[in-house]
């Protein structure tokens, strides 16, 4: 049986890169996919791909910022599908505007702590409740090894991945006797469209890739390791950070 076989699943900032290769992931694994992006385009032609292939998929635009739009899509994934069994909340990202404490734009630091931290919370304030009332589930939040080591010049997202990662090791405590268990990713520099754009314009954040003796992560080892923790699989692991470094 295929390893999501009878799950529906959530992923947020799946228009492209880590999301979009999780989407199809757990289209192949057997689940039914919701994703949710703010990209309509993409996200609309990612969503038919999976259907090409065989997968029942189907994109909701979605500001994870914005409460009403967050609501609305899990509504939809619910009224869809028929219940919501594993969230993944992956929409979020760092950009060359961060910087030090000291030297970073307040817009910058309001602008991850909203999109990577203010967002996932949303999803499960949303997403729990429909996951809880499936029987239990998984939540799996997508965070960073910044949040665990930290880096230079990237004061802001790290302190909005860190939120997301004590948030992971809370909402495990809380949801635990009502079978939702949450777990988070934590990856290093991630060959995606959006990294390889900031290495390009910065030389600073080429650090990122040259403290990674693995070198840049694809995007498909998250998907692998998000599969897992969405399937039954895992079903007595909760609470826990599952960093993928690059041997950082």
């Amino acid at each position: 049986m295929p390893r999501l076989e009878g799950k529906v699943v959530f992923v947020s900032g799946a228009t492209s890169g880590i999301g979009k290769v999780t989407a199809e992931e757990c289209a192949r694994a057997g689940a039914r996919v919701v994703l949710a992006g703010r990209r309509a385009a993409e996200g609309e032609a990612a969503a038919a791909g999976i259907r090409r292939t065989g997968g029942e998929a189907l994109f909701v635009r979605t500001d994870v910022t914005d409460e009403s739009a967050v609501r609305g899509a899990i509504e939809t994934t619910v009224r869809t599908y028929g219940a919501l069994h594993v969230l993944f909340n992956n929409a979020g990202g760092s950009s060359n505007a961060d910087g030090k404490v000291t030297e970073s734009s307040l817009e910058e630091f309001w602008r991850v702590i909203k999109l990577d931290l203010y967002g996932t919370f949303l999803c499960c304030r949303f997403g729990i409740p429909a996951i809880v009332r499936a029987g239990g589930g998984a939540v799996i939040n997508n965070a960073s090894m910044v949040g665990i080591k930290g880096e230079h010049n990237r004061d802001a997202y790290t302190a909005a991945k860190g939120g997301v990662i004590a948030l992971t090791r809370s909402m495990a405590a809380e949801f635990v006797r009502e079978k939702v268990r949450v777990n988070a990713i934590a990856p290093g520099a991630v060959k995606t469209e959006r990294i390889l754009a900031m290495i390009e314009a910065n030389p600073a954040a080429r650090k990122a890739v040259e403290v990674q003796p693995l070198g840049l992560i694809e995007p498909l080892e998250i998907a692998h390791l998000a599969v897992f923790l969405g399937s039954d699989e895992s079903r007595s692991i909760t609470g826990e950070i599952f960093p993928i470094s690059g041997g950082r």
